[in-house]
């Protein structure tokens, strides 16, 4: 069970998630949706350790993701949005290297490993290099290392980008047969993928949760897509957000500047520096300058 309470992230002077409360529980996939920059990938970055929240809490099975950092992440098989992958290695390679980093020694790691290659449907392509295996077969490679020592909770974030239609199809199938036996969450802003493999969606906007409920109660007057827009509306990228704001600080200064002239003032730093002073204009100054200019 991952329990989420009072979580905040801030990028500079920019909040990208903000005080956000949630609960997931075994029995359920959970669809984490939301559009571009609402804050997804954010969060689930913080739930898997990778990221130091601003404030508040999260724990995974009982365990802290800062103070028991090492079991929380035991609790916890993670893929990214760009998978994790050495190209010059093998699956096999690659996939016996990332169980080894998770702990697993002699029969217990070849065993695992054997087991995630074959629910995963990568056997057949175990011995080929990884840079020269399909998309889709990445991918497969990259569900396989979040496999790896067995974890409770499963947290794919936009695992079907740039496949095919097959290859999402042959995907979502491996995400519902996860469910079986996971807790599994799938971050995404693609609307079918959620209704395929899902049963319970929470949705973020803005940085903020603006739904946590079952898909089937939250469609049962609308459709999904219509929950989305009602819901979600738009999200401004908190890097988009930022970048607004350092044009605003830049065109006040500017303005604050107009009307001043700039002198140059020894630095208490050393001669090999020096500061710039913006002073208002001496109007005495200006109109002796005019007289100058007119004799």
């Amino acid at each position: 069970m991952i329990e989420v309470k009072n979580l905040s992230k801030n990028y500079g002077p920019i909040p990208a998630v903000k005080n956000i409360s949630f609960t997931v529980k075994k029995g359920a996939i959970y669809g984490f949706l939301g559009p571009n920059g609402a804050g997804k990938s954010t969060t689930m970055n913080m739930i898997c350790g990778c990221l130091a929240p601003t404030k508040g809490e999260i724990t995974v099975n009982g365990h802290d993701i800062v103070d028991d950092a090492i079991e929380a992440k035991r609790c916890i098989g993670y893929l990214p949005e760009i998978p994790p992958l050495y190209p010059d290695m093998t699956p096999y390679e690659y996939l016996e290297f990332v169980g080894m980093a998770k702990g697993l020694r002699k029969e217990a790691l070849y065993d695992e490993l054997e087991f995630v290659m074959e629910k995963t449907g990568i056997s057949d392509v175990s011995d080929r290099l990884i840079k020269n295996l399909s998309k889709g077969f990445r991918q497969r490679v990259g569900i396989a290392q979040a496999l790896m020592g067995d974890p409770d909770i499963i947290i794919l974030d936009e695992p079907t980008v740039g496949l095919d239609p097959l290859q999402i199809l042959e995907i979502r199938n491996l995400i519902t047969e996860l469910g079986e036996e996971h807790i599994v969450i799938l971050s995404s802003h693609i609307l079918q993928e959620i209704e395929a493999v899902c049963n319970h969606v929470i949705m973020i906007s803005q940085g903020i949760i603006v739904a946590d409920e079952s898909l089937e109660a939250l469609t049962r007057h609308e459709t999904l897509e219509e929950a989305f827009v009602r819901l979600a509306g738009e999200s401004l990228d908190a890097g988009a957000a930022y970048a607004a704001l350092r044009a605003e600080e830049k065109e006040e200064k500017k303005a604050s500047k107009k009307g001043k002239k700039k002198i140059i003032a020894d630095s208490d730093k050393g001669a090999a520096y020096y500061t710039e002073i913006f002073v208002d204009e001496d109007p005495e100054e200006d109109s002796e300058n005019d007289e100058e200019v007119g004799e």
